[in-house]
């Protein structure tokens, strides 16, 4: 028997407050959210799927995906909007075993896997902007060193307070959304005239399959992944059971909105051949349609874009930790609250020194494959948490997930068929067991630490 889900007033966190507001909560979701993806997978997703269409429909089933998890999340966090998320979800529906391995996969893998992708990102085209080519084999650790001063300087501004992170969130989002709308914008207005779209042959022979689809569909799940982490700061928003639903929602569909544009915007300028060896298509578009003051304008555009997603992801995933050390599964000097700043820095200062050190190690592709997969299960039980706190006579959302349960399943369902994919193929199959092995290394290290403790409680 699992304990029945906790009822949480509106108050806050103990030591956390309540100062994240609507517009702030969607900057959220939209800032974790859009980072290097919408620039960078689109050539990995065409050279797999050497189509028009068949890119087109890797990106709406990733939509599809996201807002399924989205109305789900929303449900579950408007009744439990407690610091955590994903972790507080686990907790309730399944238990503590759970709940600790996804934090020890965060500790030990996913939140450095993601951080460090993001800062390459972030490093490498901060170096194209001042001239040089970080492609360079000289230049690659030096790209890393930036990397890793990047996620230490973003860690900085969220220890300094809530309201210095949000606000630095907003100002980067605005910049990263207008960025990404006006390529949009040139794209349509000046570039497809000029070509009059690259849109036939809708479905070149040859160009999908299931196995090749679900390769690209994990390209696809990077670019939108972030959806969810609003909800880690479900303890410090305004009328969570109001604004969490409406933040989570509305943000995800901004975000499937823009991802969509844009790749038809790219297939309006570039033809597919281009787009699947395109390292920075936008920036490619743009070279074709302003000149090179366009490419140096997407640089900038995806340096601030990933700039700001750093800063939004060391606003949100510390709490996973800080949740983790304030229920006595973790050291408890990591729940620490600063007494003036009001943040959890000592959560904030491990995440940003894990994201720093995996950067100086591994490289943008291990990064992000080892971040997706490794996920992925975790995304699988939080949605189908709701199937079991739905049975439960003390679990009151204020918001119902429309399309119950007919949506949850949607997301599951796509989960397993992933899941079952990278097992399937001989080319990520033991990159995919690696994974999954380091994360349950969490199963012993629970029941030697906490699982003692408990025993000895019981015992004496």
């Amino acid at each position: 028997m699992h304990p029945p889900a906790q009822q949480v007033p509106p108050g806050p966190t103990p030591g956390l407050q309540r100062s994240i507001g609507l517009w702030s909560a969607i900057a959220v979701v939209i800032g974790s959210t859009i980072g290097s993806g919408i620039f960078r997978s689109p050539a990995g997703i065409a050279d797999k799927l050497p189509g028009p269409l068949p890119m087109l429909s890797s990106w709406v089933a990733g939509g599809i995906f996201a807002i399924c998890g989205a109305l789900t999340i929303a449900e579950v966090a408007s009744a439990l909007p407690r610091t955590g998320g994903v972790y507080v979800f686990l907790r309730e529906g399944w238990g503590k075993l759970p709940a600790f391995v996804f934090g020890w996969g965060q500790l030990v893998m996913i939140r450095a896997a993601s951080l460090g992708a993001i800062a390459i990102t972030f490093a490498e085209y901060f170096w194209r902007v001042i001239g040089r080519d970080p492609s360079q084999q000289g230049e690659v650790m030096t790209v890393r060193w930036i990397a890793a001063f990047a996620i230490l300087l973003t860690g900085s501004f969220n220890i300094a307070g809530v309201r210095v992170g949000a606000t630095f969130t907003n100002l980067t989002v605005l910049a990263k959304y207008g960025g990404l709308l006006f390529i949009i914008l040139v794209a349509f207005a000046v570039g497809l005239p000029q070509t009059g779209g690259n849109y036939a042959p809708m479905i070149p022979p040859g160009s999908i399959t299931v196995s090749a689809f679900g390769l690209a569909l994990v390209s696809t799940l990077w670019a939108f992944d972030g959806w969810a982490d609003l909800a880690y700061n479900g303890g410090e928003v305004k009328d969570p059971q109001r604004n969490l639903p409406r933040a989570l929602i509305g943000g995800t569909l901004m975000v499937i909105g823009i991802y969509l544009l844009a790749n038809v915007a790219y297939l309006a300028v570039l033809p597919i051949e281009e787009i699947r060896v395109s390292k920075l298509v936008a920036a490619d578009v743009a070279q074709k349609v302003i000149g090179p003051a366009g490419v140096v304008f997407v640089s900038v555009t995806v340096m601030v874009s990933t700039f700001g997603t750093l800063n939004t992801v060391l606003f949100t995933s510390p709490r996973i930790f800080f949740a983790l050390a304030a229920d006595g599964l973790f050291f408890k000097p990591v729940a620490a609250v600063h007494p003036k700043l009001g943040t959890p820095w000592v959560a904030i200062t491990l995440t940003a020194t894990l994201g720093a050190t995996f950067v100086l190690l591994r490289s943008f592709e291990q990064l992000a494959d080892a971040f997706v997969t490794a996920f992925l299960p975790f995304y699988f039980l939080a949605v189908a948490s709701i199937f079991r706190l739905r049975g439960r006579a003390d679990y009151q959302p204020s918001f119902r997930c429309p399309g119950y349960p007919v949506v949850p399943a949607v997301f599951m369902l796509a989960v397993l068929y992933l899941l079952g994919n990278a097992f399937v193929q001989e080319s990520s199959r033991l990159q995919t067991i690696g994974v999954f092995a380091v994360v349950l290394t969490g199963v012993p290290v629970y029941y030697l630490t906490v699982g003692r403790r408990k025993r000895g409680a019981a015992e004496g």
